[in-house]
């Protein structure tokens, strides 16, 4: 009998790899402002011997925890004291959204506490002394949710831009603390976006997800183009994980993005689902099976693999002529190393790199959760590089 081994990288919850990826997710934004440690024990502690499929109790120790936090974020906001209540209702937003992500269908009780991480990311916008614009992006009969977060460290009036979309279970909110701060640093606007099939949009709006992403990728273009704080040919875009097909899909069908990094590969999204299905969800998977047929739009798993068939980037990463970088885990569970290789190999651009990140040095986890900073300074060194810099 053959030894089952550890994984080479940290799991708060041994052999529960839900719980632990979402547990490291929150983690690991701690140096962007989104988690600290005390709290993130005490929702470990809340769960401390609850069954691995027990996620009622996963959404009331996130919720109890976010509550608290908002809380004192309240009382410092009573008190004025502004940076206190900025920091406390950014790390209220992430909990509360952290709560929600595995409660599918979104019944009323989960809808309220999502209401409230977006209510606690408003009223962090309020306070801090980061440059940030609620947004609505045009979009098919309608518009798309988003945040203008303005660039840093600059003297011109205009200045680069990156769309940021989410992937397949998280939000705009969520996002902003994957390491915006630092990105605008660079002298980089961020437009992030609650795109087709996540966050508000299909929440609130019923926009479901699409394979022709780039409809939602050039509505951001559109939109950006007609501020006056924007240079126009210098957009790029990223997401991550199932982001890593929706950024290239936006980059390779319009090229007036200057810059493309997808952050996780994907290559075939209907083969990766095919298998879990037949593996009756016992892969690793970042959320609840039947997910996939809320951000859909449909009834069964069968309807979902149906709706899934053109999900796929061979034929159209051969477009691709802008800048391309992809990072990807050397140890990801959730999509193979061969799907990076082939995706890296058929995108057209000529200036193209692929990243992958070992156990060793950390970062192998899928989209390097177990080393967030590490990734986010390569991927924004490479953005600074093609935007700002013209290398």
């Amino acid at each position: 009998m053959t030894e089952k081994k550890d994984p080479p990288y940290f799991m708060y919850f041994p052999g529960n790899y839900r719980w632990s990826a979402a547990f490291i997710n929150m983690l690991s934004s701690g140096p962007y402002g989104g988690s600290e440690i005390g709290e993130l024990h005490k929702i470990g502690s809340r769960l401390k011997g609850k069954a691995p499929d027990d996620d009622e109790a996963w959404f009331d120790a996130c919720a109890a925890v976010a509550d608290g936090v908002r809380a004192y974020a309240d009382q410092f906001a009573q008190k004025k004291h502004r940076f206190a209540a900025a920091h406390a209702y950014q790390r209220a937003a992430n909990y509360y959204h952290m709560a929600e992500r595995f409660r599918t269908p979104k019944d009323e009780k989960a809808l309220s506490i999502y209401q409230k991480g977006i209510d606690c990311f408003h009223a962090f916008i309020k306070h801090t002394d980061y440059r940030i614009e609620i947004v609505e992006v045009p979009y098919v009969d309608g518009s798309l949710p988003g945040y203008f977060v303005h660039a840093q460290n600059s003297t011109q009036e205009k200045n680069p831009c990156v769309v940021y979309f989410d992937g397949l279970d998280v939000t705009k909110e969520i996002q902003f603390m994957r390491g915006v701060p630092d990105l605008i640093k660079r002298g980089i606007s961020v437009l992030i976006m609650d795109g087709p099939g996540t966050g508000e949009a299909i929440r609130f709006r019923g926009k479901y997800l699409r394979y022709d992403y780039e409809v939602a990728g050039s509505a951001c273009i559109d939109y950006l183009e007609k501020r006056k704080d924007v240079v126009a040919d210098k957009i790029g875009i990223v997401a991550i994980s199932l982001g890593g097909y929706y950024a290239p899909r936006c980059a390779a069908m319009d090229e007036r993005y200057a810059a493309c990094i997808a952050w996780g590969a994907q290559w075939d999204y209907y083969q990766t689902w095919k298998g879990r299905i037949e593996a009756q969800f016992k892969t690793s998977l970042s959320v609840p099976g039947h997910h996939i047929n809320w951000i859909l739009g449909t009834n069964t798993l069968e309807d979902s693999l149906k709706a899934l068939e053109p999900f796929k980037l061979d034929g159209v990463m051969q477009k691709m002529k802008c800048p391309f970088l992809l990072v990807h885990g050397a140890e990801d569970e959730q999509i193979p190393l061969a799907d990076a290789q082939k995706q890296f190999d058929a995108c057209g651009s000529k200036d193209k790199t692929l990243r992958v990140y070992t156990a060793e040095e950390g970062g192998s986890q899928h989209c390097q959760r177990d080393y967030l900073t590490l990734v986010v300074a390569d991927m924004w060194n490479w953005f600074e590089e093609k935007l700002v810099r013209n290398e």
